[in-house]
């Protein structure tokens, strides 16, 4: 195991927790979860207050995180030609199907939502840029994992953690490896209900100049707005604009 800078590694622990807490949290709540000392956690919140990453909430004296986090990731996105490229795309998919559409990109063993262009319908999906996926069982998760090779599929299998979301969720790595050929050949990905009952996704990864997988798309729907035409439209639009955007960067 690599060496471990304690102060840094609490200090992380501690952002991460504040993440639980929008509405903020006292030391004596923090030092219970993290299981570190009051003094100890009063002085990394005084570094992380001082560097920025959080904010004391004078009217109860409860802390949390600042927007510093979102802004360096912001910088992170920005700097990329993924989302300014597949804009446009996903509005235009979004305009047709009338379905939330989303970007990701991936953070083995994770997808991390990038875009969304939200649908106009009255029921909604439950998801926002920033938040983290699992791979198994998204379908942009697998769409991305298709892309690559069994071992590695193999790898980040291992380093995730594999619960049974549903009742129709895959957690058997060989039952696993045979959906995804099935990704390989049909060129999108599906999850049915697996991550969220009653809700389906179609995905399909896109790649860049150098061949390489950099993202995915999907459009998610509840299934009670789904017949078999509209499965099949899906299933096309969204190949036919994960290649729009994967040419676009050059593919």
């Amino acid at each position: 195991m690599k060496e471990i800078v304690q102060s840094v590694d609490r200090s992380l622990g501690l952002l991460e927790l504040l993440a639980e807490y929008p509405n903020g949290v006292s030391i004596a709540d923090l030092s219970k979860a993290s299981e570190l000392h009051k003094s100890t956690v009063h002085r990394l919140l005084t570094t992380l207050i001082y560097k920025g990453f959080v904010k004391q909430n004078p009217a109860d004296n409860t802390y949390l995180l600042s927007l510093k986090l979102f802004e360096l990731g912001a910088s992170i996105v920005n700097s990329s030609s993924l989302r300014e490229v597949a804009s446009p795309h996903l509005k235009a998919l979004r305009d047709l199907t009338g379905e939330v559409v989303h970007l990701v990109v991936p953070e083995a063993p994770y997808i991390v939502y990038i875009d969304k262009f939200d649908s106009k319908e009255t029921i909604r999906m439950h998801s926002s840029i920033g938040k983290r996926s699992p791979m198994y069982c998204t379908s942009v998760g697998r769409a991305i994992l298709a892309t690559y090779s069994d071992e590695r599929i193999q790898s980040i299998w291992n380093e995730s953690t594999i619960e049974k979301l549903t009742q129709h969720t895959i957690t058997d790595f060989d039952s696993f490896l045979e959906m995804i050929n099935e990704v390989r050949k049909n060129q999108y990905a599906e999850d049915n209900e697996e991550n969220e009952l009653q809700v389906r996704c179609f995905g399909a990864a896109i790649k860049d100049y150098k061949g390489e997988t950099v993202g995915a798309i999907s459009i998610s729907t509840p299934i009670i707005r789904l017949d078999e035409t509209r499965i099949e439209q899906f299933k096309q639009l969204i190949i036919e604009y994960s290649h729009k955007i994967s040419k676009e960067l050059g593919y």
